[in-house]
């Protein structure tokens, strides 16, 4: 990508409510947390219920994106809490499914939120059909050459 290119990315953040979304994006925008954090509309490793509707969001996503080409991330949120109801293999799971990004983050201790991000960030530049206007319809396919751990601190993996 060209230095001199100043590209907009559209990064959107979906999961059941009460998840994160809110708390991940500004623990990464402003490096702050609010505990008091209204609820708003990634799924939280505290809570089963929001792992199994994932199907859910990934089907709305794809009835209403406009492009095949989209870089996906599966982020586990608030592993800092003690009561987890889902481990870290079977996220990983799940991500390896469906060909996305994987990551277990805390937004309350910063654990993995960076990485998210910059790992996001970094697939999206390696595919150029979605900074680049003139390519239309690329597709990411992430295959075993991919697959491994990221060097943020053992939180992230891309699968």
């Amino acid at each position: 990508m060209d230095e001199d290119t100043l590209t907009t990315l559209k990064i959107l953040i979906i999961g059941e409510s009460g998840v994160g979304k809110s708390s991940l994006l500004l623990r990464f925008t402003d490096d702050t947390f609010d505990p008091e954090q209204a609820a708003t509309i990634v799924y939280d490793v505290t809570r089963r219920e929001t792992f199994t509707k994932l199907d859910n969001w990934l089907n709305e996503l794809e009835t209403y994106c406009t492009r095949n080409d989209l870089v996906k991330m599966l982020v586990g949120n608030k592993i800092d809490k003690e009561n987890r109801e889902l481990d870290r293999a079977e996220g990983l799971k799940f991500a390896r499914k469906h060909s996305m990004l994987f990551i277990e983050a805390s937004a309350k201790t910063r654990d993995g939120v960076q990485c998210a991000f910059e790992e996001l960030v970094e697939k999206i530049i390696q595919t150029p059909g979605l900074w680049q206007s003139e390519n239309h319809g690329r597709g990411v396919q992430l295959t075993d050459e991919d697959a491994g751990v990221a060097t943020c601190g053992g939180y992230c993996s891309l699968v």
